[in-house]
């Protein structure tokens, strides 16, 4: 069984200083690394993650997530999660992430919280 792989699109916001990085696919251990260099490459002041494409996650791409968030709580920068699916969500709410990031329906929503 091989697994769907994971994409990802880095696409300007709206708002000045805002990128929209869309992930399509599970988020899993496999696409991990291209994900994690992907955040460290350059931050800008404000990502949406854009995670409608997202069918599931492990803890791996949870911890890459949390990482990224507490990085830029550290460095004055903005997370906002957008398209967040029930699967997902359920994840978040298990291990109590969902309080700590700022979660929107969709991206539009997400840049008008940026």
């Amino acid at each position: 069984m091989s697994a769907e792989p994971l994409t990802l699109e880095s696409v300007a916001g709206q708002a000045p200083g805002c990128r929209i990085l869309r992930l399509t696919g599970p988020l899993t251990l496999s696409g991990l690394f291209e994900f994690q260099n992907t955040l460290r490459t350059d931050p800008p002041p404000a990502l949406i993650l854009d995670l409608t494409g997202v069918p599931y996650m492990d803890s791996a791409g949870m911890g890459a997530i949390i990482n990224y968030f507490v990085s830029s709580q550290r460095h004055g920068r903005k997370l906002v999660v957008a398209g967040v699916n029930g699967r997902v969500l359920e994840l978040f709410r298990m291990t109590k992430v969902e309080g700590l990031l700022t979660m929107k329906a969709t991206v539009a929503e997400a840049e008008l919280a940026v």
